[in-house]
């Protein structure tokens, strides 16, 4: 029996419409999908967080609180960024301990933890914060191909994983890059090495991704992540339906309704009409492209690229970027392409081409990854580059959080004025702008005092 995670409530529609449902959207789903017998509904985290508060106006914490309250019968699950929690830094270790306290408090069950370059440094103490907490730990090995990935590296790194004390293992392949005779050999080498639970994670960009589930099942994977067909495919997962169709009858069987699941769909397709027709779901994504292969961009780093290139005028550049993008992720010692590697690769290969000059403007993103304020990165940086981009600058060569003096109480302190919940601490300390913008929006509709500001947007799409 194969078991499936849902993603329509997380990566589906952060894929698709960069994480833009609202929960009124999700609403009417959300008794029908607690009634399927999923392993979990992947509802929370990623850039979910960052998005209820800077576009949708919507407390992420309380989100979180409905959802299980409408679910009663199924276990939730997040992503979590290890020591970068939900935001684009690292945070301090108190900071990590009690955001994990208040997400398992407020309703999650699994949590998904992984490193952007798989320095696995990075997940320990999160990962201890979780197990602390009771949660089940799903550690994540982010998947990419270079000359120093290979599946002997991940089989070890899964073997370290479950060391650490991970419940299960995620594969995840979040650019669509693992195809499906390699995904048996890569399956079957983890679950030589492992003896927990391994789940695979892709998405549909390069095409392949309902075939690479099915080798990865035939391989001995024990779950796989879908989403419902209307906001499937493209960027998004692989569909559900279809994939249960599939097992029926056999032995890997997912044992899932197909009414109820096309019930479900059948709300989920106004949702991708109505999206459609807003122009939040562009019909750009919704299509295979295996150039994915070559350029190893996810689908919300690809939006982002041309966003960035619209803004400059040099939209007739794209190609040149997408070129460009490998070489830097060589320079940079050959990172996966996942938040925040992703948008520091793609900005500097955008810098890289609009100035026609390698390195001539150098974003601080771009020197932290350098310096190693994120970690280890899977290839030495060569110097060469080093000098370029830092000069003399001193590298970090420890655990980067080790540097990361307590912050709770300091955070704690700046936004004390706004406090209505405890979890508010947690938000101001992760988007400390974005944060002040929606609590003194907050204030103005529960008390009366209106001292709103303009509006707060960032430069950086998680992916």
């Amino acid at each position: 029996m194969v078991k499936i995670t849902e993603t329509i409530l997380r990566d589906a529609h952060q894929s698709l419409i960069a994480t833009r449902m609202t929960f009124e959207d999700m609403e009417p789903m959300l008794p029908d999908l607690d009634k399927v017998g999923y392993q979990a509904l992947e509802c929370w985290g990623g850039a979910t967080f960052d998005s209820c508060v800077r576009f949708l106006n919507e407390d992420p914490w309380e989100r979180l609180r409905k959802i299980r309250k409408a679910c009663p019968n199924t276990k939730l699950q997040m992503l979590l960024r290890g020591q970068n929690l939900l935001g684009y830094k690292h945070y301090a270790d108190d900071v990590v301990d009690y955001f994990v306290q208040k997400s398992v408090a407020n309703g999650i069950d699994i949590i998904r933890i992984f490193d952007a370059l798989n320095d696995y440094r990075n997940i320990e103490h999160a990962v201890k914060a979780a197990k602390k907490e009771g949660a089940s730990v799903q550690a994540a090995v982010a998947y990419t191909t270079s000359p120093f990935h290979s599946n002997e590296v991940f089989a070890n790194d899964a073997k370290r994983l479950e060391q650490m004390g991970a419940d299960s293992i995620c594969i995840k392949d979040m650019s669509g890059l693992l195809l499906p005779y390699e995904a048996f050999e890569l399956v079957s080498s983890i679950k030589k090495a492992v003896r927990i639970p391994v789940e695979m994670h892709t998405h549909y960009t390069s095409g392949s991704g309902s075939m690479t589930y099915l080798k990865s099942i035939e391989a001995g994977v024990d779950a796989v992540n879908c989403a419902l067909s209307p906001l499937a495919m493209g960027t998004s997962q692989p569909p559900t339906e279809p994939l249960v169709a599939a097992l029926k009858g056999t032995k890997y069987d997912t044992g899932l309704d197909l009414e109820l699941l096309s019930k479900i769909s059948a709300y989920a397709a106004t949702l991708r009409e109505k999206y459609l027709a807003s122009g939040l779901l562009n019909p750009k994504v919704l299509g295979v492209d295996v150039n994915a292969l070559k350029y190893q961009v996810p689908g919300g780093m690809l939006s982002n690229l041309v966003s960035q290139l619209k803004q400059a005028g040099k939209e007739d550049q794209l190609n040149e970027v997408l070129n460009e993008v490998p070489r830097v992720r060589e320079d940079f010692g050959f990172p996966p392409l996942v938040t925040p590697s992703s948008q520091i690769v793609g900005t500097q290969a955008v810098m890289n081409v609009i100035t026609g000059e390698r390195y001539k403007m150098v974003p601080k993103e771009s020197k932290a990854l350098v310096r190693g304020e994120y970690g280890k990165t899977p290839a030495p940086i060569g110097q060469e580059i080093v000098r370029k981009i830092l000069g003399d600058e001193e590298r970090i060569t420890c655990r980067p959080a080790d540097n990361i003096e307590p912050e709770l109480e300091n955070v704690r302190a700046q936004m004390s004025e706004y406090l209505e919940q405890e979890e508010d601490v947690l938000t101001w300390a992760m988007f400390p702008q974005v944060a002040e913008k929606f609590f003194k929006e907050r204030r103005a509709r529960l008390h009366g005092i209106d001292d709103t500001v303009g509006s707060v947007d960032g430069a950086y799409q998680p992916v």
